[in-house]
């Protein structure tokens, strides 16, 4: 069914940021019943840039990060990725909710890194990376395999393709995984505390992969709680907490000398 979500005048009418951000999201609400997770939330990423949310359990990170790709609805506000509003349409002062097949085309140019790794467990890392190129956007299996070869020498895992998930480390199941995401050859990468299911030592595969992605440009929000992460290869560091963003700015900001009393409470208890 179609739904409709109010939007603000204000909202409708903000200014486009002077940096042409890739995501520019406007003053979101998302509520579960009477529990307000989202309030008037807005964040701009440019493009080619890493974003680091943290928070508290709670504070609303991975509710916005599925909010960016329609996973959630919103209650007000407008999330736009490129200059496409993501997930409804616009009429006058209200939204309609797109249909299922529009939603599931916006979203192939966002992949989403989830904590669970959520491989398909009967298919080898090489078909799970293939499927979606295959099943979705009709690519030829030889060049989806190719693709997925490609990819899966980029995270280090070239000599594991024909390997079953039971088979991998989670931190292999994770690589797997954002490979399979890189398939789609998305605009923009999400990432809901992608090592947060992983043994300690096999953490830093993981974040060497998201280093690397970094590097070559890749547009990513990340939800984690690695402070390392965040210092060394964030452009912004956006510290939520309550559904609002309490602080956002330059890690060397944000984390060097944090303006509000609740982030720095914040990373004291993360240290």
């Amino acid at each position: 069914m179609t739904t409709l979500m109010s939007t603000s005048k204000a909202a409708v009418s903000a200014p486009r940021n002077p940096q042409d951000a890739l995501v520019d999201i406007r003053r979101v609400r998302k509520s579960y019943g009477q529990h307000e997770v989202l309030r008037d939330v807005s964040l701009a990423v440019p493009a080619g840039t890493v974003t680091v949310l943290l928070g508290p359990s709670g504070s609303g990170k991975s509710t916005l990060l599925r909010c960016i790709n329609h996973l959630e609805t919103i209650d007000g506000g407008r999330i736009i990725v490129d200059g496409e509003l993501i997930g409804y349409r616009q009429a006058g002062t209200k939204n309609h909710e797109m249909t299922p097949r529009q939603i599931a085309k916006q979203r192939r140019g966002i992949g989403m890194v989830f904590q669970r790794f959520n491989l398909f467990p009967h298919m080898t890392a090489l078909e799970n990376v293939c499927e979606a190129p295959v099943g979705v956007v009709r690519l030829s299996k030889s060049a989806a395999r190719k693709r997925a070869l490609d990819l899966l020498d980029r995270v280090g895992l070239a000599n594991f393709a024909g390997h079953y998930p039971a088979q991998l480390s989670g931190g292999q199941q994770q690589r797997v995984a954002i490979a399979r995401a890189l398939a789609m050859e998305p605009k923009l990468m999400l990432f809901d505390e992608p090592t947060s299911a992983l043994d300690p030592e096999l953490v830093g595969d993981v974040l060497d992969v998201m280093r690397e992605l970094a590097r070559d440009g890749m547009t990513m929000i990340v939800v984690t709680h690695e402070i390392g992460f965040a210092r060394s290869v964030a452009d912004q560091v956006v510290f939520m907490d309550g559904g609002v963003v309490v602080e956002a700015g330059p890690p060397e900001d944000v984390l060097g000398n944090p303006q509000r009393q609740r982030t720095r409470n914040f990373l004291e208890s993360v240290k």
